[in-house]
């Protein structure tokens, strides 16, 4: 009984391991040409399925552009890829895949999820390609004989224009393009790709770079002058203009072979620099309380260079390579030096309206009629910008037939200046037509009080009718 039952048990498990071993062994042979249970690949779910249709599915969601293509100089350039008739297939690293599995070991992949990442490999029409690349201008190979090395001038001084130097090999840039795009890489710098290189140098290009190192050793001058708000650089674009040249255009060298400053080079800079910034007499815009902008010219106020001293300092400087901010010498300085030297604190006479205002930093701090000179008599206050050089009290103004006590005596030209005046009761209209003063500004005393106890000396004072 005992043997019958054993004798059955066997066969019953002989019957149940023989179906479980045939399938084991067909799905070991399916998936010797199948993708293994949880199998990923590119975010694709390949359980089951071939090469083939691994492929399809894989060309179907693969993305690509072109390439873009960047020189030495980081101008950039794209190919797109429909341009060149770009295909893809992904079946050589598939197969690669697929290889690496162990079919007989399928009974592994049930615990198991695989995600793979591959990359297609990438074909294009090659005539395409040619095509493409030749519209590229910086892959147009200029022929060695047409290659320029010479000194030229520029805004910005003289250059040293070099063809000689990164010259793009462009038969090695097509190989690096080329391959970039087989990768499926989105961009190439042919910098980084090595596909530059410098040509060697003929005699005539070795002397030219020897010519180039003086002329850039010479304009190398790092002078800033400062006017006011402005800076004037002193840099290669001025000083290659002081280079002493030839009738032919070439640079005049000396016995020992160098450059040579031309002649009254920096007395000419500085003479240019004080007309443009120069103000004493000058004609200047000026927005006036009551009429808005209006032109003034003349007076006493304003800058003037000190030329001489500006010339001595240049030429030294230049000579030692001197790097600086330099405030310039002036034979007279105005509150504010630059071209805008009034400011916003400035004493306004407008003799046409025998007004006087004062402003402080633009606000307006004090306001008072005045009468201003005779106009009947030729005593006319002259128009100007001019400015308080002194102040003093209790002053004796004396003139033909006349001497007068003042309180406050602020001159502004000559001997035409701003004061109280005791003998008038009125101030303002048309008094200074008949009733003028002999050429100062009359000023009512509480005025007149306040502005010389509030006005520094030095400050604009802008005259106009």
């Amino acid at each position: 009984m005992k043997r019958h039952l054993l004798r059955n048990s066997r066969r019953l498990l002989l019957l149940m391991l023989v179906p479980i071993a045939l399938v084991y062994v067909g799905l070991a042979f399916y998936y010797q040409n199948a993708f293994e249970y949880g199998t990923w690949i590119n975010n694709i779910y390949c359980t089951g399925k071939n090469i083939e249709e691994v492929n399809r599915e894989l060309v179907e969601q693969f993305s690509y552009e072109g390439i873009t293509i960047y020189d030495k100089d980081q101008n950039a350039c794209r190919i797109p890829a429909e341009n060149i008739r770009c295909q893809y297939d992904f079946r050589k690293s598939l197969q690669g895949y697929l290889g690496r599995q162990d079919a007989w070991h399928w009974v592994d992949s049930l615990w198991t999820v695989r995600k793979e990442e591959i990359s297609p490999e990438i074909s294009y029409d090659q005539n395409a390609f040619d095509q493409c690349i030749g519209s590229l201008d910086f892959l147009v190979e200029k022929e060695k004989e047409d290659r320029k090395y010479a000194i030229i001038r520029t805004e910005q001084g003289y250059e040293l224009l070099d063809e000689c130097h990164d010259v793009l090999n462009v038969e090695k840039a097509r190989q690096v393009i080329a391959d970039a795009v087989q990768k499926g890489e989105t961009s190439v710098s042919l910098l980084d790709e090595g596909c530059y290189y410098d040509m060697e140098l003929t005699e005539e290009m070795k002397n030219t770079q020897r010519e180039w190192e003086q002329v850039r050793d010479f304009q190398d001058c790092r002078i800033i002058y400062q006017m006011g708000e402005d800076l004037i650089p002193v840099d290669a674009s001025v000083v290659c203009d002081w280079i002493l040249l030839n009738e032919d255009g070439t640079f005049a060298l000396d016995e020992t072979g160098a450059l040579q400053l031309r002649e009254d080079a920096i007395t000419q800079f500085i003479a240019e620099l004080a007309a443009q910034y120069d103000t004493v007499g000058c004609e200047r815009q000026f927005h006036s309380t009551k009429r808005g902008i209006i032109t003034i010219e003349g007076g006493i106020y304003g800058n003037k260079l000190d030329q001489e001293a500006e010339t001595a300092y240049l030429t030294e400087a230049f000579y030692e390579k001197k790097e600086e901010l330099h405030t310039p010498a002036y034979l007279q300085s105005a509150m504010k030096q630059g071209k805008d030297d009034i400011g916003s604190t400035y004493v306004e006479i407008d003799m046409g309206g025998q007004m006087m205002y004062y402003y402080r930093n633009g606000e307006l701090q004090i306001e008072t009629p005045i009468v201003t000179g005779n106009t009947s008599r030729r005593m006319g206050t002259p128009s100007g910008v001019n400015y308080v050089y002194l102040k003093q009290t209790d002053r004796i103004l004396r003139g033909e037939g006349y001497a007068s006590h003042v309180n406050f005596w602020m001159p502004v030209k000559g001997n035409i200046g701003i004061h109280d005046a005791s003998w008038r009761s009125k101030y303002g209209g048309t008094i200074y037509q008949t009733n003028g003063s002999h050429g100062c500004i009359n000023t009512p005393y509480e005025a007149m009080a306040q502005i010389y106890e509030t006005v520094e000396v030095g400050t604009p004072v802008v005259m106009y009718y």
